[in-house]
C-alpha cells in the first residue's frame, strides 16, 4: 500500500499525521511525502535559517521513515499568488508516479490560508475516475491552525488511528523543528500534543490516537 501526505508546511505533516506514518512505515508500507512550502533566499530568508530547514527536513524523513519525499519550495503564506492549473499538474505527476491508495491533506477549516489553498489543490485527486487506485481521503488534525477554526470550518473526526506505540517517536520527530516548539499553554507544545492523543485515544478506545476527517473511501 502508498500512503501519501501532502503538507502546506514542514511540521504539519507531523503534528497532523506523525504518529499514523510511523504505524504504516513500521507495517513495511510506502509512505510518501510532498511537502508545498519552504524557505529560500529569494523570498527574504536568510542562508543559515534555509540551512537549518533544509537540514530539518532530511531527519524528519529519517525519523519517520518515509519512502520519497519531495519538496516544493514554494513561498510560504502567498501561495495563492501560484497557478492553480500549474500546481495541480505537479502533484498530479507525483500522484501518477506513486499510485497512492490514501491520500491525507490539510483541512480547509484551518485557519492559514495556506492549508486552505493547499486543500483546494489536493482535493482535485479524490476523484475516483482519475485516481482509480484510491480507497482513502483523509484531512489531519494540525493543533494551533485546525483548532482555530471558525465554526462553519469546523474539523470533525470521523476516522481514528491508534498510535499508542508511536506517541513518543512522533514527539522525538518533532522536536527537530527547533523553534516551531514551545512550552504550555502554547498549541505546539508537548503537553498539548499528549493531551491531544489521549482526548482522541479516549473516544477511539485507545491510549493514544490521530484523528482524521474521512472524506471518501472507496471499498472494491
Amino acid at each position: 500500500m502508498s500512503i501519501l501526505v501532502i503538507s502546506p508546511h514542514m511540521d504539519d505533516e507531523t503534528l497532523g499525521a506523525g504518529g499514523t506514518i510511523l504505524k504504516y512505515t513500521d507495517a513495511g508500507e510506502k509512505v510518501y511525502w510532498l511537502n508545498i512550502s519552504n524557505t529560500k533566499e529569494e523570498y527574504g530568508y536568510s542562508e543559515e535559517l534555509c540551512r537549518k530547514r533544509e537540514k530539518r527536513y532530511y531527519e524528519v524523513i529519517r525519523r519517520l521513515h518515509i519512502t520519497d519525499a519531495v519538496d516544493f519550495k514554494l513561498q510560504p503564506a502567498h501561495l495563492e499568488k501560484y497557478d492553480t492549473g500549474e500546481i495541480i499538474n505537479k502533484i498530479g505527476n507525483i500522484v501518477d508516479r506513486i499510485k497512492p491508495e490514501i491520500i491525507i491533506t490539510t483541512s480547509p477549516g484551518d485557519v492559514h490560508s495556506d492549508h486552505k489553498t493547499v486543500f483546494s489543490w489536493a482535493k482535485a485527486f479524490s476523484k475516483s475516475f482519475r485516481n482509480p487506485w484510491l480507497k482513502k481521503f483523509l484531512l489531519m488534525e494540525i493543533v494551533s491552525e485546525t483548532d482555530f477554526a471558525l465554526p462553519m470550518g469546523s474539523f470533525i473526526p470521523n476516522y481514528f488511528v491508534d498510535i499508542s506505540d508511536f506517541l513518543e517517536d512522533k514527539i522525538e520527530a518533532l522536536k527537530i523543528y527547533e523553534g516551531e516548539m514551545g512550552e504550555h499553554p502554547f498549541p505546539r507544545s508537548v503537553k498539548n500534543i499528549k493531551a491531544l492523543a489521549v482526548n482522541r485515544g479516549t473516544i477511539a478506545g485507545t491510549k493514544y490516537a490521530e484523528a482524521f476527517m474521512l472524506l471518501r473511501c472507496i471499498e472494491k
